[in-house]
């Protein structure tokens, strides 16, 4: 009987300890995270997973003795839970414990979250708002001379599970090397920071004075810098942006992809898309239209929309498979490739193919960006970075051709037979030239026009000239492409090719351990 009573008090102790843990029992420690934020770390797990389903992992750890009140789980929730019925692991950093900042504890902790999400094959899912390492912690040999394996758990996870973040919060130095990692990161606008070190640290080591947002704000780094995917409003939204991405994937690079129910027809013909694309290459229209026109209706999530406008990546269904879609925005520089552009396209070639996602070219290409400015970019590695992850690529892909096929950009937006793809499409409004007609003219027969009586009709007729042996017909002559198809059965016809097209291809490499990426 006394070993009874003395259990059950044990058993007490440890349900006492976990309550003190709860945002209930912590309310006066949680009064300053609820002024700055809209959720603790619990609650934004709560939001993120479906209910009931979290066990968490390491909750009574804490520094040393004496110091769980001081640094409760020692400021990191972790564990796992489902979403969306699905298990993924969790980890969620409380902005009420030292700024959020990783302590010894916390560090062993994140890292045996990620083991266990590389080990048991599910994504990860990083909800983030602290600091770097712990000041009190990290200015001390002994513990930092350990380092910790969390940076090689991510490498090691890379193109295995889905790893995604969310900045809520405070976001500087080690957060923002995690979400580097991670293959998508979404920010709130006003409220989240991202960078390698805040402001007070830039200030004692450069003497340079700058602003939270200006340095680390979404503006800056999503919309300008493109190191986040997206901006969003508050942290709800930011939870739901994560929720919708991995909706797109499987748990990990040997599942099959989540497939949607296909109650979009499958033979749906698009009306609108044989007047939404003017036969003038000088006429823009807005891409992302055409897109939404194609793909299952409300499917369609774009990456990076505010940064490199010039070409759109998105997410979306075609008969409920998910796909991934590349597409040039004649909107934004006509569509034409930019540094920026190319680093766009190619981590979402690599994300789509690590986990199984067909790649969709929709081209409309002008070519490659040129001149002083272009090469102060170092376009020509960023370019190579974007072919590179074609040529390594899997997955199928499928290239249509909208209007303009030009020069080095058709081939790297996968046009033709130039990265053998399991279909080549091109609509009537297609031409597909080495470069824009006027600055062949410029280049190779201005002494010709220059010469004439009246060199500007002269310059026009060569135009002209050259116009008609660049159409569709000629293309579709020569065999560089399938087929010329009506543009409002494009939906239709890429969805029977990746009906019978192979999940995976036999990619052939050589006997090479690795491929080295451009940089």
């Amino acid at each position: 009987m006394t070993t009874q009573v003395e259990s059950r008090a044990l058993l007490t102790d440890v349900e006492e300890a976990k309550a003190s843990l709860t945002d209930a029992r912590r309310g006066a420690a949680l009064e300053r995270q609820r002024k700055r934020a809209d959720m603790t770390a619990r609650e934004r797990i709560a939001y993120l997973c479906d209910k009931g389903s979290f066990q968490e992992i390491g909750g009574l750890a804490h520094p040393k003795e004496g110091a769980a009140k001081r640094a409760p789980a020692d400021g990191v929730v972790v564990g796992t839970g489902r979403v969306d019925g699905r298990w993924c692991a969790v980890v969620s950093q409380d902005f009420s414990v030292f700024g959020g900042s990783i302590g010894e504890i916390g560090s062993d902790k994140t890292s045996r979250i990620a083991h266990i999400a590389r080990e048991q094959g599910m994504p990860l899912v990083m909800l983030l708002d602290g600091g770097g390492h712990r000041i009190q912690g990290g200015q001390n040999s002994r513990h930092f001379a350990k380092a910790g394996p969390f940076f090689h758990e991510l490498a090691r996870m890379s193109g295995w599970v889905p790893m995604v973040a969310a900045m809520l919060g405070a976001g500087f130095a080690g957060p923002t090397n995690y979400a580097g990692m991670a293959d998508f990161v979404v920010m709130v606008r006003g409220r989240s920071t991202m960078g390698l070190a805040g402001p007070a640290l830039v200030k004692a080591g450069t003497g340079e004075e700058i602003g939270l947002e200006e340095l680390g704000g979404a503006e800056a780094q999503v919309d300008r810098h493109g190191l986040a995917d997206l901006g969003v409003e508050s942290e709800a939204a930011a939870i739901d942006a994560v929720k919708r991405y991995l909706s797109y994937l499987p748990s990990n690079a040997r599942q099959p992809l989540p497939l949607g129910p296909p109650d979009d027809p499958l033979d749906r013909r698009a009306e609108a898309l044989l007047d939404l694309v003017p036969a003038n290459t000088r006429r823009v229209y807005d891409i992302r239209k055409v897109i939404d026109h194609v793909v299952d209706a409300g499917s369609s999530f774009e990456i990076k929309p505010t940064f490199a406008r010039n070409i759109v990546t998105s997410l979306a269904r075609l008969g409920g498979r998910p796909v991934g879609v590349i597409a040039n925005q004649p909107m934004r520089l006509g569509g034409m490739l930019t540094s920026d552009a190319c680093d766009k396209a190619a981590h979402f070639i690599a994300v789509c193919d690590a986990f199984g996602l067909p790649l969709v070219y929709l081209i409309d290409v002008p070519g490659f960006s040129i001149g002083s400015g272009a090469e102060r970019t170092v376009l020509g590695r960023h370019s190579a970075k974007m072919v590179f992850e074609l040529g390594q690529a899997t997955v199928p892909r499928i290239s249509v051709v909208l209007r303009k096929g030009y020069g080095l950009g058709y081939f790297a937006m996968c046009g033709g037979r130039s990265f053998g793809a399991d279909a080549s499409f091109a609509w009537p409004t297609a031409e597909i030239c080495a470069m824009s007609i006027e600055g062949s003219v410029d280049v190779a027969y201005r002494q010709d026009y220059e010469k004439a009586a009246d060199p500007a009709a002269r310059r026009q007729e060569l135009i002209d000239k050259i116009r008609a042996d660049i159409g569709v017909l000629e293309a579709a002559g020569g065999f560089g492409i399938d087929d010329v198809i009506d543009p409002r059965d494009t939906r239709f016809q890429l969805i029977s090719v990746l009906s019978r097209a192979p999940a995976r291809r036999d990619n052939r490499q050589p006997p090479k351990f690795r491929s080295i990426v451009p940089i």
